[in-house]
């Protein structure tokens, strides 16, 4: 029993070094996340407070964020493989782009809440901004 242990061990303590690298990057992920999902919340509860609703907490929007951070850290894990075991040759970055990709959506809908709680005008331009500047980069492809 003992030795099964220590290959099982043996086999968790490889794992965790073969995606120790990644580690800033689903760090900054969840961060994103976990930034957005308190946002949201609170945006949320402006919305129906503003339309005179009764609000309260739905725990199904927690296991959403939940599922989606659980999603994108094996997708991390997997781009990480695809650019250390598969592609090694070619410098990519796959890993780091996709991880700024997940970011930068979690950002406009951070910004999406942030406009809704706050009264600067700040945060509705620089929503207004991103998405005039993004059509235009769509229509230049």
């Amino acid at each position: 029993m003992e030795a099964l242990f220590r290959y099982v061990n043996a086999a968790a303590l490889s794992l965790a070094a073969l995606f120790a690298p990644v580690r800033p990057l689903v760090c900054c992920a969840a961060l994103f996340i976990g930034i957005d999902f308190l946002t949201g919340v609170a945006a949320d509860r402006r919305i129906r407070r503003d339309r005179g609703e009764k609000w309260y907490f739905e725990s199904s929007e927690a296991w959403r964020t939940v599922r989606k951070a659980g999603f994108v850290v094996v997708a991390i894990g997997m781009s990480w493989l695809i650019e250390t075991c598969i592609l090694d040759f070619v410098d990519s970055h796959l890993t780091r782009m996709f991880t700024g990709f997940v970011c930068g959506v979690e950002m406009w809908s951070f910004l999406e809440n942030a406009s809704v709680l706050s009264d600067a005008a700040l945060f509705g331009w620089l929503r207004k901004y991103v998405h005039r500047r993004i059509r235009k980069e769509m229509e230049d492809e």
